[in-house]
């Protein structure tokens, strides 16, 4: 089965946090392990001076927003997440998807959760502008 291959230009002209989450969502993929007992070889990456340049980059990119997305501002540690999944044999041969930004994006860890295991319940939710009032939990009817 061909992977489908996404990129922040098309993911940048997605509107809402939550189509850019339904377009990066994992699918049939969901909680697949990626790199089982060669789980050090892509932390290795992760620690690497060109991971580390190419992550500051891709956060100033989309400056601080979850997905890129306009609306949602990261309250917290900001990640960069692959568009496309890593493989062994990516970190192995020094593949260009490993530092392009074109297959980066910045969220925040619940929306990266949501990204890898399918739940959408993990996304960021609207802010509720508090109203007078609202501060009574329940109303008792009888």
């Amino acid at each position: 089965m061909a992977m489908t291959i996404r990129t922040y230009s098309e993911l940048s002209r997605i509107q809402g946090l939550t189509a850019r989450y339904e377009y990066l969502a994992l699918g049939d993929n969901i909680g697949e392990c990626t790199f089982g007992f060669n789980r050090w070889v892509n932390q290795d990456f992760y620690r690497s001076r060109e991971w580390q340049s190419a992550r500051r980059i891709v956060i100033a990119r989309d400056e601080g927003y979850d997905l890129g997305d306009r609306e949602t501002p990261i309250i917290g540690a900001h990640l960069v997440h692959h568009m496309n999944p890593l493989t062994l044999q990516d970190l192995e041969e020094g593949s260009d998807n490993l530092l392009d930004p074109e297959g980066l994006i910045t969220c925040a860890l619940r929306t990266h959760n949501a990204i890898h295991f399918g739940d959408k319940s993990l996304l960021p939710q609207p802010y509720v502008e508090r109203r007078p009032g609202d501060t009574q939990l329940w109303v008792r009817k009888f």
